[in-house]
Formats: C-alpha cells, sequence, structure tokens
C-alpha cells in the first residue's frame, strides 16, 4: 500500500479548539476533488463538495477533512446519501452552530444533482 492510500485508509476527522469561540465567524471550504462510485453502475461519480460553518468551540483541520473525503472514492453511494453522510458527521464532530454541506455533482448521463443538506432546512 502507497503511503497515500495507507493515509486515506486511516482518515480520521481531527478537531482544533477555536480560538475565536467568542464570536461568530463563517469558514468556508471547496473540496473539488471528491469522487465515489454510483451504487447501481459502478461509474464514478465527481463532485465539488462546498462546506460552510459558523463553529462554536471546535474547528476542523483541514488536511484530515480533505483525507476523510478522500475515503469516499472507492465508496459505492449515492449522492444524497454521500452528501447527508458527510453532513451527519461533520455536525456530530463539531456541534457547530451552523453547517452546510452542499454536493455539487458533475453531470452524467444528462443528468446533474446538487444536494444541500443544512441546519436551516424546514420542511
Amino acid at each position: 500500500m502507497l503511503y497515500g492510500e495507507k493515509n486515506i485508509s486511516e482518515a480520521v476527522i481531527e478537531l482544533w479548539e477555536n480560538p475565536h469561540a467568542d464570536r461568530d465567524y463563517e469558514i468556508k471550504i471547496d473540496l473539488p476533488e471528491f469522487t465515489c462510485m454510483c451504487p447501481r453502475s459502478g461509474y464514478p461519480d465527481f463532485a465539488v463538495i462546498r462546506v460552510t460553518y459558523v463553529p462554536d468551540k471546535i474547528i476542523v483541520e483541514l488536511k484530515s477533512l480533505k483525507l476523510y473525503l478522500n475515503s469516499f472514492r472507492n465508496r459505492y453511494i449515492s449522492h444524497e446519501d454521500a452528501a447527508n453522510v458527510i453532513y451527519n458527521e461533520l455536525h456530530g464532530k463539531l456541534s457547530p452552530r451552523y453547517l452546510e454541506v452542499i454536493g455539487d455533482f458533475n453531470p452524467r448521463g444528462n443528468v446533474k444533482t446538487v444536494i444541500r443538506v443544512a441546519s436551516d432546512i424546514k420542511l
């Protein structure tokens, strides 16, 4: 196993103490090289994952987030499930004041999908 594959297979989201927890501020992270596999066809899916959050006491370490998202590359998962799994993982670890995860998937077979999971969605 190459060192990058090992790092991805052992990926764990690392957390840091928020040095500015006394105020609200927004963190935006774009991860433009997200890949996963279609659970029906096995074809690769490509997306930009956008994470926006207002932290409370904890912030995410960026390299660990990148490695965590890279762990999806050989995983058979739908667009909807991928966005929700990422949201649930970040929400559970960070307990942010606000969180939004957008999966902006590239067109495949003449279909483009954008999935938004956020703490402000009202049904």
